[in-house]
């Protein structure tokens, strides 16, 4: 590549061992096809060099971090796609079922709205109030971790996502 968004083999292993640990410590699980996710990690890479952030590899990205918050690995959407469907969108996230072999991958449909329903209906935007609290309820629009405190933490202790990856929930 000429455009200045090279990925060497060193970076991808580097990532790929960091992703699996972590993977590991939070209960989740990498697509046990090696050559397969180190391309997904590769493609974190590149986007990370392109628009300083992980945005998913088989998404395409606005290129605006605010706009694709949702799709920033891990995206908000990899629980419920492993749920349903045993991997997330891109299939860097598999169930156990998979990770065992006892089931196979099969397409996963797109569950992100279009961006302009994206922005008429902006998670965690309700002004309802439900009762009085002496701290705002934050929660991890990834893996739905609840916190109540003034703040959101930095970083998410269960699944490690950054702050921003928070909404206010109550």
């Amino acid at each position: 590549m000429k455009d200045g968004l090279e990925v060497n083999w060193e970076e991808v292993e580097k990532l790929y061992d960091r992703l699996q640990r972590e993977a590991k410590a939070s209960g989740y699980h990498l697509n046990p096809d090696v050559a397969f996710t180190k391309e997904l990690v590769k493609g974190l890479l590149i986007n990370e060099k392109r628009y300083g952030y992980w945005a998913c590899p088989c998404r395409l990205a606005a290129g605006n971090k605010e706009e694709d918050l949702d799709i920033i690995c891990p995206c908000d959407y990899r629980d419920p796609d492993l749920t349903d469907f045993d991997a997330c969108y891109c299939a860097l996230y598999v169930s156990r079922a998979v990770l065992k072999g006892e089931k196979k991958i099969n397409s996963i449909p797109e569950r992100r709205p279009p961006a302009e329903e994206r922005k008429n209906s902006q998670l965690g935007s309700g002004d309802k109030k439900i009762f009085s609290l002496p701290l705002p309820v934050w929660r991890c629009r990834v893996c739905g971790y609840l916190c109540a405190r003034e703040e959101p933490p930095e970083v998410c202790p269960v699944c490690k996502v950054k702050k921003e990856r928070f909404e206010r929930f109550i």
